[in-house]
């Protein structure tokens, strides 16, 4: 059987959707919807009509009919069994079949005819599986929705706490100006200040021509960096960390003065470079495009419980084939097998026009119909995958976030990480740990390099490569003031991989023909969207 289209029309012949599954313009559709009522006899229970080139088969739908016009040599028992299917589905998708009501599903009704019909043929599915197909798209909606909604609370919990934070530091300020009975001005802004001058730290009088901002923002418009928490004995601060207590947020919102320090001299940390930034990519450098080019790209979103164990973590990939060769328009792609851990857990889904996966049997991308070939020249998108779950074994990078709070109001943090995948290389890690207010580290030991973040104020910590060879465990341990273990998480990762964290790549690529592809390329690229310890 071969179906040309499946169409929905009123009894006059005006059509209110269609679905062409070969090459036919608007104006023949158009035509033919046209014609049919007047072909349909009268008082007879016949539910199909034929003309000189097609065969209608129909079925009335309340005021519409749906109708499939098929070739003359289509087998009419399976078109009717097709024709029943279409039916079923309009049905269970909307409530009433009027116009209006299937005009506002049409987008959902099409993709149920592509999954009834592909390329002229049935499928071999039937309502129960259109349906399970259709909800596991919405279910990636809800998840993106809930994602959403979630980020927008946490960002109104955060302007909350902030708001709340500058309250207090008001409050302290007046506290402070009241104390000290207005006699003292601070050495930035000239409002009230509860600190001495500066050389009682037993550093060098700073002078105003070492200090310089970007641009003369008034001292209103600054906020301070800090909360004011008094003098504290057997507190652990170096001369650096008392400066910038002293000099507050006036110093943080200068972009020439440099924070960043590197760690003690580590064979790890000493004389590493700076982690470039090129975009997406980080560090990895670009790949030579051969004439079958195939982009393989993968996003990770991962929340890890300080604890220990998996909140979420969802992997989406998709891969993406370039021909520029018209020779080579006729292939078909083998894929080598997913990764052990991942297993069957991973969901494949491919184009349209690509053949699906035969269960058990090797994974190949290629075109349904064999005689076609390819886009050349335009890059298509031939697969998507996707996982969730809870599975521990597939995080790529376990954390180890270990505050101890000491008696003297400080708190030792010790954070350590390790490479659990030891088949993916990661580049350009940055690991960012949130520190309390007003307190700047000490920090004692460091695999790789740390700097003072101050728009967030947080400990970035860098290691440039992390891979089975080559810095597979690493720790930081600083000092910092403050008690509240809370207040250091949640610590963000990020990183770029060169690779599949899922396994999916190219095993071999061969014509149609059965002659091999000798050459063809392979970008691969792994991504970090959300990655977190909470």
């Amino acid at each position: 059987m071969v179906v040309l289209a499946a169409s929905i029309c009123t009894k006059g012949g005006k059509a209110v959707i269609s679905r062409q599954f070969r090459d036919m313009t608007r104006t023949r559709i158009e035509s033919l919807l046209a014609s049919f009522p007047k072909l349909i006899p009268a008082n007879t229970q016949h539910t199909t009509v034929e003309t000189a080139d097609v065969r209608f088969v129909y079925q009335p739908l309340e005021d519409l009919y749906i109708l499939l016009i098929t070739n003359k040599t289509s087998n009419i028992l399976l078109d009717i069994d097709t024709l029943h299917l279409f039916a079923r589905v309009v049905s269970d998708m909307c409530r009433s079949a009027d116009e209006r009501e299937i005009l506002s599903k049409s987008f959902e009704i099409l993709g149920a005819f592509d999954e009834v019909v592909s390329m002229g043929y049935r499928e071999q599915v039937n309502l129960m599986q259109v349906r399970s197909v259709l909800e596991m798209e919405s279910h990636e909606e809800k998840i993106q929705d809930i994602i959403a909604r979630n980020k927008e609370a946490e960002a109104k919990e955060e302007l909350k706490r902030r708001a709340k934070q500058l309250e207090m530091q008001r409050r302290e300020q007046q506290r402070r100006a009241a104390g000290s009975g207005g006699g003292g001005t601070s050495y930035l802004g000239g409002s009230v200040s509860g600190y001495s001058p500066v050389p009682r730290f037993d550093v060098p009088d700073p002078t105003p021509s070492r200090i310089t901002t970007s641009s003369p923002a008034p001292s209103s418009t600054r906020t301070p960096a800090f909360k004011g928490s008094g003098m504290k004995l057997g507190s652990k601060k170096t001369k650096q960390a008392e400066l910038l207590d002293a000099l507050g947020g006036d110093v943080l919102a200068s972009p020439d003065i440099a924070l960043e320090t590197s760690a003690p001299p580590t064979p790890s940390a000493t004389g590493s470079p700076a982690i470039p930034s090129s975009g997406e990519r980080g560090s990895i450098p670009e790949v030579d495009a051969e004439s079958v080019h195939i982009v393989v790209k993968e996003q990770l979103s991962l929340s890890l419980l300080r604890d220990g164990g998996v909140q979420s973590m969802e992997l989406k990939g998709d891969m993406n084939l370039l021909i520029t060769d018209s020779d080579l328009g006729h292939i078909k792609i083998s894929l080598g097998h997913p990764s052990a851990d991942f297993g069957n857990s991973l969901q494949f889904k491919q184009h349209p026009n690509v053949a699906r996966f035969s269960p058990g049997k090797e994974r190949v991308i290629a075109l349904r119909d064999s005689s076609r070939s390819f886009p050349i020249g335009q890059s298509l998108a031939v697969l998507r995958w996707r996982y969730t779950g809870t599975d521990e074994s597939n995080v790529p990078l376990s954390i180890n976030c270990w505050p101890s709070p000491s008696n003297d109001g400080t708190c030792e943090v010790s954070i350590e990480y390790e490479l659990e995948n030891e088949s993916v290389t990661l580049h350009d890690v940055v690991i960012s740990i949130p520190l309390p207010d007003g307190s700047y580290p000490t920090v004692s030991s460091c695999s790789g390099e740390w700097s003072l973040d101050p728009s967030s104020h947080s400990i970035s910590w860098k290691i440039p490569e992390i891979s089975a060879g080559n810095s597979k465990t690493g720790s930081l341990i600083f000092n910092v003031g403050g008690d509240d273990i809370g207040a250091f998480f949640p610590v963000d990762v990020s990183f770029v991989s060169q690779g599949s964290l899922a396994g999916v790549n190219v095993a071999s690529i061969t014509k149609t023909s059965g002659e091999n592809v000798p050459t063809f390329s392979v970008d691969s690229l792994l991504t970090v969207d959300e990655y977190s310890v909470v």
